[in-house]
């Protein structure tokens, strides 16, 4: 599949990805990611290692849209923000607090 990332072109197969990411270590999601295989990765990481492009030179979106029309499975940093349970401020404060301990 032809994308364009950063302003290149970029020929994309989902077997090139899959061998493209092959001992790629996966970093701390953060924000957006994509599933590869079993294991999830930043998006930003996976642009960078497909394109060989710094990651500032691409946007999430643009590799996000890529991997999701070749069929990888992607998800967006605000969809799993609201995912989690919004707590209230005195469940926020208890969580920070920990539960008692015993002495």
């Amino acid at each position: 599949m032809r994308c364009v990332i950063a302003r290149f072109p970029f020929e994309l197969t989902k077997s090139g990805v899959l061998d493209s990411m092959r001992g790629v270590r996966p970093e701390e999601v953060v924000g957006d990611s994509v599933t590869i295989g079993r294991r999830t990765y930043p998006v930003k990481q996976v642009g960078e290692v497909i394109t060989r492009q710094d990651r500032r030179d691409f946007s999430a979106d643009e590799v996000l849209r890529a991997m999701t029309k070749l069929g990888f499975t992607c998800r967006s940093a605000s969809l799993t923000a609201a995912s989690a349970p919004a707590l209230s401020p005195l469940q926020h404060a208890s969580a920070m607090l920990g539960s008692p301990v015993a002495v």
